[in-house]
């Protein structure tokens, strides 16, 4: 991008150019992020935890107070969330408020609809599966 850019001409005067060094910046700035956080990774094996309460790492089955509504969740850190593959991360408020917590206790967390009640129902540590691949496109050759 910045060679193209840079062949249009007086760079000065050239937006292309400098918009393509801003990204360039960014994109910089952002492995300098990433290459931090895997450097300060911990791989955690939940099936090697044990206990009774809710830590990181652990799946909880919840019921709702309100619907009765079950929903099992494993605590995980932010870049493994996904709340549709049931991965939640610990810094959310629902994982906030069932940390520390065991089987048979009522938390409630506040929500944009209100606060919200469950029931722990039980707290495992089993293996969390890794999520599928995304799918990709076909060559369109």
């Amino acid at each position: 991008m910045i060679l193209e850019a840079r062949e249009q001409g007086d760079i000065t005067e050239n937006a292309e150019y400098h918009a393509a060094k801003e990204r360039q910046a960014f994109l910089e700035g952002r492995i300098r992020d990433l290459e931090a956080r895997i450097g300060m990774a911990q791989v955690i094996d939940p099936s090697k935890l044990s206990g009774d309460r809710v830590v990181f790492g652990a799946t909880v089955d919840l019921q709702a107070a309100d619907s009765g509504e079950r929903t099992r969740y494993t605590i995980v850190g932010e870049d493994e969330a996904d709340a549709k593959l049931g991965l939640l991360s610990i810094s959310s408020p629902l994982a906030r408020a069932l940390v520390n917590h065991s089987a048979g206790d009522e938390v409630s967390v506040k929500v944009p609809g209100g606060l919200r009640t469950y029931e722990i129902v039980a707290v495992s540590f089993v293996a969390v599966a890794p999520a599928a691949p995304a799918p990709q496109p076909a060559d369109a050759t």
